[in-house]
């Protein structure tokens, strides 16, 4: 029998009931002003509870409404919180559950992966770390609320080097089918000023594709964004910043605050912006 990655924060991070989730995502997603643009190939967001960062998570992705026809694949990467490890880790489950259903894994384009980046700092299965890890989780309610039928390619990211996560995502890049999720939220448990202050030069950061600027303090998936602006600058991609908040403008207060931001990332010759900071 085929094993099924079951939520672990379903009722904590986001509502347990399907038809409560899905008013909440949908909720989320109406809040967010309409926006032109051309189809993004990949989203930076954030992964908290959704009443902290789901508004600013819901601001990417509204980006997607257009282009639900489009995507048939989820590229999903996040950062390890509870198992460490070494590399990259996929899971050997056959689908992720989610309250309002499951989501197919891409076990051809999975076993792929493994076989063409292995070994040391590489790609194998490692389902303890995904057991229990929710920057890939509290994404799919969202994707699967955007996109018609997908599949999944989930990795958890561990320690790893940018270089090493770009490698693998040119394996998985695709064509317009393959949509790329990185999940990260930003600054940790800073005063409200403070944050906003190290959040705006993290964003600079990665609207010059300045991977080598972002750590661990800036951002818990400083790794897997790196990744992700390696490869976009080899690519030639530009960059939107669509969103940059954090919890003390969301729904906590501002003595200890958590950062977020989205991140809208397109071929160039879709786009005819740049980088734009809008405002919180």
């Amino acid at each position: 029998m085929s094993m099924i990655r079951q939520p672990a924060v379903a009722g904590l991070f986001y509502p347990g009931v399907g038809a409560e989730l899905e008013a909440t995502v949908t909720a989320l997603l109406d809040e967010v002003p309409a926006a032109s643009g051309a189809a993004p190939k990949a989203l930076i967001v954030p992964h908290a509870g959704y009443v902290y960062s789901g508004p600013v998570a819901a601001s990417g992705y509204a980006r997607l409404r257009a282009y639900r026809d489009r995507y048939r694949r989820a590229v999903l990467l996040g950062p390890c919180h509870r198992v460490p490890f070494r590399g990259m880790a996929v899971s050997g489950a056959a689908a992720f559950r989610t309250p309002v259903g499951d989501v197919p894994i891409d076990t051809a384009v999975v076993k792929n992966l493994i076989e063409r980046l292995h070994g040391g700092e590489g790609v194998r299965i490692f389902d303890a770390t995904h057991e229990h890890e929710h920057s890939l989780e509290v994404h799919l309610p969202f994707l699967q609320a955007l996109l018609e039928s997908f599949t999944l390619v989930p990795i958890v990211v561990g320690d790893a080097e940018p270089e090493t996560v770009a490698h693998a995502l040119d394996i998985l890049w695709g064509g317009p089918e393959t949509l790329i999720v990185v999940s990260s939220d930003l600054s940790h448990y800073l005063e409200y000023d403070d944050a906003r202050m190290r959040d705006e030069a993290t964003c600079r950061a990665i609207e010059k594709f300045e991977a080598r600027r972002i750590d661990y303090d800036d951002a818990c998936g400083a790794v897997p964004v790196g990744g992700m602006l390696v490869a976009a600058k080899r690519r030639g991609m530009v960059i939107e910043t669509v969103d940059l908040r954090n919890s003390g403008d969301t729904a906590g207060d501002r003595d200890r605050v958590v950062g977020y931001g989205a991140w809208v990332i397109r071929e160039k010759s879709d786009s005819g912006t740049g980088a734009a900071l809008m405002p919180d």
